[in-house]
């Protein structure tokens, strides 16, 4: 994928992410960059689970899931 798909795939997700996690978003370059972040750790979670998908809508599903992980994260952080 190319640059522009991966900041479209990390647009998408982020905001996915936040709208899903509820509470204040963080903006569109946060949204972006945790949708891309998450889509490092979505592969990680999907690649332990032996999990694949393809395709810009995978591509997108398994960011989302990578980006709704560092949401969580980041909170029970900002918490302790």
């Amino acid at each position: 994928m190319g640059l522009i798909s991966w900041i479209v795939v990390g647009l998408i997700a982020g905001w996915l992410a936040g709208k899903v996690m509820k509470g204040g978003g963080y903006g569109v370059v946060v949204d972006i960059v945790l949708g891309i972040l998450g889509g490092i750790v979505g592969g990680f979670v999907f690649g332990l689970l032996d999990l694949h998908a393809g395709g810009f809508i995978g591509s997108v599903i398994v960011a989302f899931v990578g980006a709704v992980i560092l949401v969580w994260v980041v909170r029970k952080l900002k918490k302790a």
